[in-house]
Order: structure tokens, then sequence, then C-alpha cells
């Protein structure tokens, strides 16, 4: 078996840091990858004057498989989401968020196990019909709903709940109003739900389901919905087991996929040595589940469960006093 090439971005702020921290890790499980190195953000505007350079993109359709640290994109000035980029480029389809409540962490919430699928490239977030009338007293979006976009992603769902020996995919819309874009979605995710009778499918409007959410999180099991109701429920299912800094995510596209820390760039603390390298840590765990390294995953989520619940050398947001680099040592310890 050859060895796995991960093109790995390092990113800006905190980034080079907790993924250095992950690789460490990755390294010490016996993993046994080879890494190419690429640029992406302001560190590669800064070298190249460009936010995505052709080799970068080269290097993610090479090798199939992405680590990321959080990228900056700078406000304004017509940059474009590198993020959202990425996910047209490659045909990202599913953005898959998993939530685990880890003990230590001081969420309000425990025994929270949720993934949230979100569907990447289409609804509101397509980018088609962005327009302000000249007067500036208009503006308009349309959303996009395909039968094949919601066919791929509900699948996807129900795929991953049997893979994962899930029993419940929740159907998130809001069909009750947009009639014809929830209404398409909803009535394909039926078609694909009587495919998969060892699962059990729940239909939830968008609105019920924040007020579930908050009141009975542990009812929820995958969850699979349209782009923009699926950025807003996975950072809220983030905020139940602790926030941003225990929330990883992956882009999964037919031919690649990318696996990321979900916070932002942090740069108040970036080069301090104060960074939670935990979701990116958790973003490498998806990753190897992924390539079906299932035994070090494993062993990766039991090290980290063990320092969180112990409180060895954990980092401020954790309610420890220690840095990157201690907390990275605890679980080298581990492993």
């Amino acid at each position: 078996m050859s060895t796995q090439t991960i093109t790995v971005i390092k990113g800006d702020g905190i980034g080079p840091s907790i993924v250095e921290a992950a690789i460490q890790i990755l390294d010490k499980a016996g993993c046994d990858f080879q890494y190419e190195y690429v640029d992406a953000g302001l560190t590669a505007l800064e070298k190249t004057g460009e936010l995505l350079p052709e080799a970068t993109l080269d290097a993610i359709a090479r090798n199939k498989i992405t680590l990321k640290g959080p990228l900056t994109t700078p406000v304004g000035e017509g940059f474009t989401s590198i993020n959202v980029t990425l996910r047209k480029k490659f045909n990202l389809y599913s953005n898959v968020r998993p939530v685990i409540s880890f003990k230590g962490t001081k969420a309000r919430y425990e025994n929270i196990d949720i993934i949230t699928i979100r569907e990447n490239t289409q609804g509101m977030y397509s980018g088609h019909g962005q327009v302000v009338s000249e007067d500036g007293l208009v503006a308009e979006a349309t959303s996009i709903i395909t039968r094949e976009g919601a066919e791929r992603i509900v699948r996807f769902a129900f795929e991953l709940a049997r893979r994962e020996q899930r029993q419940k995919v929740t159907v998130v819309h809001k069909a009750n109003i947009l009639k014809s874009t929830s209404g398409l979605f909803l009535k394909v995710a039926r078609e694909v739900a009587a495919e998969y009778s060892d699962i059990q499918m729940q239909e939830m409007i968008v609105d019920n389901a924040c007020m579930q959410l908050v009141m009975n999180p542990q009812q929820f099991d995958v969850i699979v919905t349209t782009n923009l109701f699926g950025d807003i429920l996975s950072d809220l299912c983030a905020g139940l087991v602790g926030g941003l800094g225990m929330a990883p995510g992956a882009n999964i596209g037919e031919d690649c996929a990318i696996f990321e820390a979900v916070h932002g760039s942090a740069p108040d603390i970036a080069g301090k040595n104060l960074a939670n390298p935990s979701s990116v840590i958790l973003a490498s765990i998806q990753m190897l589940e992924h390539l079906g390294m299932k035994d070090k995953a494993d062993k990766i989520k039991a090290a980290l469960t063990d320092v969180i619940a112990s409180g060895d050398r954990t980092t401020r947001d954790l309610g420890g006093s220690h840095g990157t680099t201690d907390f990275t040592a605890a679980m080298l310890e581990r492993l």
C-alpha cells in the first residue's frame, strides 16, 4: 500500500500552530502520512498576490485529501470567500459537522452526539441573482434547489447514518412558507427516505428545530438540511458542546475532501501560544474515519477525551491555564 499524501494548508492567524499540533499527533498515532504543504488566504496573498494560488488548487486535486487551518478572507475589496471558492471548484457538496460532548468543557449540555449535514453548493448561497437596484432601495438574491442536489445530499445523510449505525435522520426545512425550494427539498427527502426502512426519518421545520435543539438536543442524531439553515444549525450545535473550538468540519465531494477547524483565525491570539487545537484535532479524527483508519481515529479521540476530562494542561477556553504546546504535549504522552 502506498503512503497517503495529505495536502496541508496551515492557514492564517492561529492556523499554523494548531495544524502543527494536529500533525504531531497524527504522526505519534502512527498514521504514516506524507504531507504536502501549500498556502491559501492571507499568507498566500502576501507571497503570491493570490488568495488561492494555482499550485494550491493542483495539490488539493492531486492528493484528494486536505487538512486545513482557518483562513482569512480580506473584508471587502471584492474578495470572494476562500471556503466558498473551494466548495465550488471541487464540488464539495456535503458539509459534515459532528458535535460530541466532552466532559470537562464547561458546556451547558451533556451526552450530545449530533452530525449536521448541510448541502454546500445550492440554496441561498448559490450566488445567483444577487442584485441591488440602481437607487439602492431594493436588493434581491435567488435561492436554487435542484432535484439532483437535494437527492445527493439526503442520500449522503442516510448512507452516513447507516454506516455509523445511527437511528434517525431529521430533515430540516421551511416547506410551509418556501413552498417551491424547501418544498422540493422535502419532497425529494421523502422519496430517498423510503429506500432506507432501517432508519427513522423525521421532518422538522427550521424554527422548531432551533427551539428543540435548545430544549432537548439529545433527541437529535443526524440532521440534513439546505445551505443557509445548515450554516446556522451547525453553529448552534457547536454551541451545545462548548463552542466552535470543539467543532470540526468536513467538506466532501465525489473526488476530494477537505477537513478543517471551523473557527476563525483569531489574529488577536496568533503567535501567543494560547489557542486550543481541539477543533483541528477533531477534524483530523474525521479525516482518519473518512480514510477508513478507525483504529487510529479512536486512539486519538480517547487521548483527547482524557486530556479534557482530566483538565491536564488544558487551554483557557477549557478552564485551564496552558497553551497550545502544553496541550499538545499532554496529547502526545497519551499516544
